[in-house]
């Protein structure tokens, strides 16, 4: 890290986020709540689609348009079938406009729109809006749809298949010589995002002078505070979209409850709304509803079939992997994640010699797949500690025991794997040990032990997961700081955050090179007229990016300052120290000048202080860590008891310990989640089964353990701080370790897996079909997979 003269370091030490007081007093600033008492702000609800998979023959919005209070209501014929700008594009013949055009692809798609004057008068008008839909036949099972007779999703196409990804060694047995093959199937359930704040856009246009109120007016700007992860981005994006120059765009994030991947850029509906303000020349506000969230934010899913080699010394030969992503409907960029993240860490903490990895991306009569809290990384790690897991079990050797044998060796870092992922460091032994010391596992195992040897209803399961995780993915990121008269300071930066505490941590860094109280420091982000660019947030790039930025930023102004001080005292540069907020001359006690008094004489000459930075980072980092759970069976009804919870996680180097352990602490939680409630599902016909919070299970604090969270630190040498990503880790970290837990339980039963979530019902059937002998983990891949079709590799998605 950067050398500096300064008093007690404030890294590294637990301060309280500044976020928190506006927020616990209700003083947050969301779209929903901007400009509550302005009458001129309209209000629209989408009309969405009842059904799964339908031809459109036919809306009549005569009866709606008359409704009173409505101002426009709205089709595709009227605002266009261009294609929206996304944020990802894995496909180019099967891009979305923003309201369905020709016919639906699943229950939610939007069909038209509706703006009234109050949000009842649109909601009521909406409901007169008359679809006439020929349904037809839809497809929800992966494999199904990859079926020859399978519903298409557009019939143009010819297939559902979208993506194709094959092992570029081709043909090779990496089986061939294994002393035994461990095999497994394994699905990887779709979760609904559910962050606390839905989807919200408010969109301001600025309308010519002369054309306001004509029935086309000219819009010459637009200020759109909008619910999102990437505020340039969606930038970008809404400039595409809209014709409109650059800097004729702004756009803000306000405070953002919650996006875990689910806000990234813009949607169809933001461009629906958007060109709907457009057209009337008027402001018009759009909220999600939750039914609405639930409906269309659901994220990713995949079925993996895994086969691994090993020797008589229970050591890795190699490692076959074939996996079907889920697109959900229109090319979803959820789908894209078998054949692109999940391939790049297909390989884990573990030593490798020989891998083959096929995947294929398929559409399905369900809402659109995305990213969800790693995109891809938790499912590379539920596949990977899973089957390591199972293999350890077939080579009799206890889970830590063969982790050992195959991690790659902290002496072999930096590592290259064979899909190109370059670790930076790691030392995934110490973090083992450290999981395994504070969970006590011995006197785990021993219980363990004695409840199976009593035939105790409720039997104890002890799982491990050692993951790597990438984060990240390198590149730029800007930061300026801006000096007041006073002396305080103003942060920019080009993250965005939506709740991760990036003021404090910014605050933090730019207090503690200088030497200044944190509150002379306020921090300014996600609006585009006054921060120059940015990446916004998301694969947990934003300390390491922005915050590095930061931290050069800063230090470019200390510089800047001394030089300023230096003149003003009349000695040397290099004689000019900082400490604690004031300069001063090595060796002359008395010669001082403090920070404000540099900062007024600096605008009193009309210069002023201030830095615009940008800082590059060359390439991803590499978090990992172990996971411990510890969980209770009822072998009689399949009901599982969480009772401990143990991360041992590496961010590399910590700003602020209370920052990283609330990302663990949430992670944890969302991956305790997906591995034991959490499941959102369709019926045959492309139904949501789980459409609300009252079929869909969250957990609550009842349902969970107070969590066992601690660190262990191994810096990353691609930035400056030395931190690596802790958004994600956690989520990656947790979910298989839960899962081998409650397989580890039944395991002298027979049972040697249970898919996701571990639901009392798969968990009562597991048993069942053991005690008959008809428990079986393996099932073959689809045969698609012995001659996979070309299509374009991951390298060609658009993002």
């Amino acid at each position: 890290m950067t050398d500096l003269q300064r008093g007690t370091s404030i890294l590294g030490t637990e301060v309280r986020r500044v976020e928190d007081p506006d927020l616990l007093r209700g003083r947050g600033t969301f779209v929903g709540d901007l400009d509550l008492d302005d009458p001129e702000v309209l209000h629209a609800v989408f009309v969405r689609s009842p059904v799964a998979h339908a031809r459109l023959a036919g809306i009549d919005t005569t009866e709606a348009a008359a409704a009173p209070g409505v101002v426009g209501v709205f089709t595709a014929e009227d605002l266009g079938t261009d294609p929206v700008p996304p944020f990802a594009q894995i496909h180019d013949q099967v891009a979305r406009t923003a309201l369905a055009t020709g016919r639906v692809r699943f229950v939610g798609d939007p069909v038209a729109l509706v703006v009234a004057s109050s949000r009842v008068a649109a909601v009521d008008a909406a409901d007169l809006v008359d679809v006439d839909y020929e349904e037809l036949d839809a497809v929800v099972d992966l494999e199904e749809a990859l079926a020859e007779q399978a519903p298409r999703q557009f019939p143009e196409l010819g297939t559902n298949l979208v993506l194709a990804v094959k092992d570029p060694d081709g043909e090779q047995d990496v089986l061939a010589g294994a002393h035994r093959v461990a095999r497994l199937r394994m699905e990887n359930n779709r979760m609904a995002t559910s962050p606390i704040e839905g989807h919200g856009i408010l969109v301001r246009p600025t309308v010519a002078e002369g054309s306001a109120g004509s029935p086309s007016p000219e819009v010459t700007g637009l200020d759109v505070a909008l619910g999102t992860q990437h505020p340039h981005l969606a930038r970008r994006l809404l400039v595409r979209w809209t014709g409109l120059p650059q800097d004729a765009v702004r756009v803000r994030a306000p405070h953002v409850g919650g996006a875990f991947g689910g806000k990234a850029g813009i949607i169809p509906e933001h461009a629906a709304v958007v060109r709907a303000s457009c057209r009337l020349g008027r402001a018009v506000r759009w909220v999600e509803t939750r039914s609405e969230t639930m409906l269309s934010m659901t994220s990713r899913g995949q079925r993996q079939y895994v086969e691994v080699g090993l020797d008589e010394d229970g050591r890795i030969t190699g490692m076959r992997a074939r996996l079907v992503g889920d697109c959900g409907a229109y090319a979803g960029f959820g789908g894209s994640f078998a054949s692109g993240s999940t391939r790049t860490m297909s390989e884990g903490s573990y030593v490798i010699p020989r891998l083959r990895y096929d995947a294929v991306s398929v559409m399905t009569n369900t809402a659109p797949t995305g990213a969800f809290r790693g995109a891809g990384r938790p499912e590379a790690a539920a596949m990977v500690e899973r089957a390591m897991d199972h293999a350890a079990r077939e080579s009799g050797l206890a889970p830590e025991e063969f982790r050992r044998r195959n991690f790659v060796a902290a002496a072999d870092f930096p590592h290259t794997t064979k899909f190109g992922a370059r670790y930076d460091t790691g030392d995934y032994v110490t973090a083992l040990e450290r999981a395994l010391e504070v969970a006590g596992v011995e006197e785990l195992r021993r219980e363990q032990r004695r409840r199976r040897e009593t035939g105790s209803p409720w039997q104890l399961g002890v799982g491990i997961a050692s993951y790597v995780e990438i984060t990240g993915f390198g590149g730029t990121e800007y930061a300026g700081i801006r000096v007041d008269r006073d002396g305080s300071l103003t942060v920019m930066a080009g993250t965005s955050a939506h709740g991760q505490g990036h003021a404090t941590a910014f605050s933090m860094l730019v207090a503690d090179q200088l030497g200044l109280p944190l509150e002379r420091v306020s921090y300014v982000q996600s609006d585009t007229a006054r921060v120059r660019s940015g990446g916004g947030t998301g694969g947990a790039r934003s300390l390491q990016l922005g915050g590095s930025a930061v931290l050069e930023a800063t230090v470019e102004l200390r510089e800047q300052a001394t030089r300023l001080a230096a003149e003003l005292l009349e000695v040397a540069e290099a004689d000019v120290e900082l400490v604690d907020g004031s300069f001063g001359v090595r060796g002359v006690p008395g010669a001082t000048l403090t920070w404000n008094a540099v900062a007024e004489q600096a605008h009193e000459r009309g210069e002023g202080l201030g830095v615009d930075h940008d800082f590059s980072q060359d390439g991803a980092t590499f978090p990992f860590g172990t996971h411990v759970c510890v969980v209770e069976v009822d072998v009689e009804t399949g009901a599982v008891r969480l009772l401990r919870h143990v991360a041992v996680d590496d961010c590399g180097t910590v700003v602020n310990p209370l920052l990283v352990r609330g990302q663990q602490h949430g992670g944890c939680v969302q991956g305790i989640a997906q591995a034991l409630f959490e499941e959102f599902r369709y019926d045959e016909l492309g139904n949501p089964v789980t459409g609300t919070f009252a079929d869909y299970t969250l957990p609550t604090a009842a349902d969970l353990v107070q969590l066992e969270a601690s660190l262990t630190q191994t810096p990353t040498d691609r930035n400056p701080l030395g931190a690596k990503g802790i958004g994600e880790a956690a989520t990656v970290g947790s979910t298989p370790a839960v899962q081998n837990a409650v397989v580890d339980a039944l395991a002298h039963l027979g049972v040697r897996h249970v898919d996701l979530p571990c639901t009392p019902e798969r968990v009562y059937r597991a048993v069942q079909d053991a005690a008959r002998g008809e428990h079986d983990p393996w099932r073959e891949p689809p045969a698609l997979f012995d001659d996979l079709p070309d299509l374009d590799a991951v390298d060609d998605v658009e993002v």
